[in-house]
């Protein structure tokens, strides 16, 4: 039976381009499995914004993303990171199809608010086109996805890419999500927890231990682990053969999460 991958790049999970080879060079050698990148870009699109004289602001870990800055975020995370993501996998002989949630409407949106509060053009993924990536991997290819999402209007909207994520995996009801990302797991308390349920999980947030941007990354897990996703991980990457070594649970760091 042919597994389902979704693997969500965080920005600074691969800021060697070694690390990006050695994904690439796990995914080829991988047999039965058919795999999805969704890549976010927080620390470019910072860089990007405060270029152009625009201070980024966030609410409860998401980009505030006014009608200005919408277009910068999409260059940089449609053009410039997807492009080199997927140039590094093809030098390493990995066939990618380079899309986005606009892509065939892969990702439909609606503006999404956070504690009362509006975003502006950040969007919330209400509809999801599987067929897009079906059809990619019909053709061997590995599909690279910026978040980055339109409404049923056309309007662009910059769609958080753990989200994004969590919302494909669970529309293709994948036997495996993972997130690639700069911290070595899910922090609990002095330590990272090896294994963590969703009520676990949902605990250390209402307790504050899980905090900013991780509460996102974990709304998304709940999603998916809730909508029929067999197990979510959350690590870093730890060279090659990191890929294997998950999915065939002998790797030792990184937080897995699951259901009751």
């Amino acid at each position: 039976m042919t597994r389902k991958i979704i693997i969500k790049i965080g920005g600074r999970a691969f800021e060697a381009q070694a690390g990006l080879r050695e994904l690439a060079q796990d995914i080829k050698s991988f047999q039965g499995g058919f795999f999805a990148i969704v890549h976010g870009g927080g620390a470019e699109i910072t860089a990007a914004l405060q270029q152009a004289n625009r201070q980024p602001q966030f609410v409860a870990g998401l980009r505030i993303t006014t009608a200005e800055d919408i277009e910068i975020v999409r260059h940089v995370l449609s053009s410039v990171i997807n492009t080199r993501i997927s140039g590094l996998l093809e030098k390493e002989g990995v066939f990618c199809q380079r899309m986005s949630g606009e892509t065939d409407s892969l990702f439909l949106v609606t503006p999404l608010q956070k504690n009362g509060k509006s975003l502006g053009r950040v969007g919330q993924v209400t509809k999801v086109n599987p067929s897009v990536i079906s059809e990619a991997w019909e053709k061997n290819s590995v599909p690279v996805i910026s978040p980055i999402s339109a409404d049923d209007q056309g309007v662009c909207y910059n769609v958080n890419a753990d989200s994004a994520a969590g919302a494909l995996a669970a529309a293709i009801r994948c036997d495996d999500l993972v997130y690639f990302t700069d911290v070595p797991g899910v922090r609990n308390g002095d330590h990272f927890a090896t294994r963590l349920s969703i009520a676990q999980a949902r605990h250390l947030i209402a307790q504050g231990t899980i905090q900013g941007g991780m509460i996102a990354k974990m709304e998304s897990i709940f999603q998916a682990l809730e909508s029929g996703v067999q197990r979510v991980h959350v690590g870093t990457w730890a060279g090659k053969g990191t890929l294997h070594r998950l999915l065939d649970n002998t790797i030792a760091n990184g937080t897995t999460i699951y259901r009751e």
